[in-house]
């Protein structure tokens, strides 16, 4: 190179530079949302659980609406909802309440049978470890009694959090039944007129992802409560009807949280029917992963969007980072929604422009 001659910059450094300051300006854009979303963490849980049951309900509405007038069969199908929702909790409260003592006897006798069992080899753990673990613990809860009561306090005003977000939820989720197509269509007319189309064609497009993955979700967790359900009654298993509420809800988070949710029944079954019963469970986390995993999770993204397992693992552990278990959960319907729009955009402008050099003369 010549002196005084400015340095040349090769066509890779330039595409690579190009591309990093938009990738700096989209990761500026992302911690801002997530920021502002952090602030107002309960108004976006609240409308994402609106949509959810705008979701599942919406079709039932439509239906009822035949042969009602509208406003009355939307408030036939959330009160409905709702009671089905109460009457599934009452049936767990009475399931526990009915076996409560049972459960005492048989937790008392499985954590003398577990420690009987770690005292043998191949652990050879000290009796008197055991007994003075229990010591512990006893005196741990009785001088920390005041932090706990605090905690429990504290814990009142996160229920009160909890309750205020669902209100808001079935509130919204009423006018999103109702009228939800005049409040997009109103939405669409409020920006410019070169952007509408493709805004329509998004909004298309992640509807159709959202409520395919929502419905496809829900009929995961069915199956896996329903066969978790029958088979810890088939064992024996104490609060097999919570343990198989516990797996539906569990199946949110993909890929995690059914081994999570079978991994506490494991640990119930360890304590009151012994390490056989046990093993059993763990293997049923074997079995009905490879049927979440291998069947149920494929005919889900079949309805909404495919991603790759690697995708999905990542996107739940990210939302887990980002949000705690709120972010694992809505994690993968974002990312599925975001990409099947990034689909429909790209499509549809590939459409256009066949359209466009077709109708070129030639």
């Amino acid at each position: 190179m010549q002196p005084g001659t400015p340095p040349t910059v090769t066509p890779f450094l330039r595409t690579a530079a190009a591309y990093a300051w938009r990738i700096l300006i989209v990761g500026v854009l992302v911690y801002s949302l997530f920021a502002v979303l952090g602030r107002f963490h309960e108004i976006g849980v609240a409308l994402f659980l609106g949509l959810v049951i705008t979701a599942l309900l919406r079709p039932l509405a439509d239906l009822v609406a035949r042969g009602l007038p509208r406003p009355i069969a939307v408030a036939l199908t959330l009160l409905g909802s709702i009671a089905l929702v109460l009457g599934v909790l009452a049936l767990v409260g009475e399931a526990v309440a009915g076996e409560r003592s049972t459960l005492v006897r048989e937790f008392r006798d499985g954590i003398g049978r577990i420690e009987d069992w770690l005292e043998r080899p191949p652990f050879r753990l000290d009796p008197g470890a055991l007994g003075g673990l229990q010591a512990r613990i006893g005196e741990f809860l009785s001088s920390h009694r005041s932090t706990l009561i605090s905690e429990a306090v504290s814990g009142a005003h996160h229920v009160v959090a909890v309750l205020t977000t669902l209100a808001l939820a079935l509130f919204s989720s009423v006018f999103f039944i109702h009228s939800g197509d005049r409040q997009w269509a109103w939405f669409k007319e409020q920006l410019p007129g070169s952007v509408r189309e493709r805004v329509a064609t998004g909004g298309r497009a992640a509807w159709r992802t959202f409520t395919g993955y929502t419905h496809g979700i829900v009929l995961v967790a069915a199956v896996n409560a329903v066969l978790v359900g029958i088979a810890l009654w088939l064992l024996g298993v104490p609060l097999a009807v919570p343990l198989a509420l516990l797996e539906f809800l569990a199946a949110f988070v993909p890929l995690i949280g059914s081994p999570v949710a079978l991994a506490v029944a494991a640990v119930v079954a360890l304590a009151a029917k012994g390490p056989v019963v046990a093993a059993i469970v763990i293997g049923l986390i074997v079995v009905i992963g490879q049927i979440e995993g291998h069947l149920l999770h494929p005919i889900v993204m079949s309805w909404a969007v495919r991603l790759h397992p690697l995708v999905v693992a990542v996107t739940v552990v990210a939302g887990t980072i980002a949000a705690g278990i709120v972010g694992a959960v809505v994690a993968v319907p974002l990312v599925s929604v975001i990409w099947s729009v990034h689909t429909a955009l790209r499509e549809d402008r590939t459409a256009r422009k066949a359209e466009a050099e077709a109708a070129e003369p030639e």
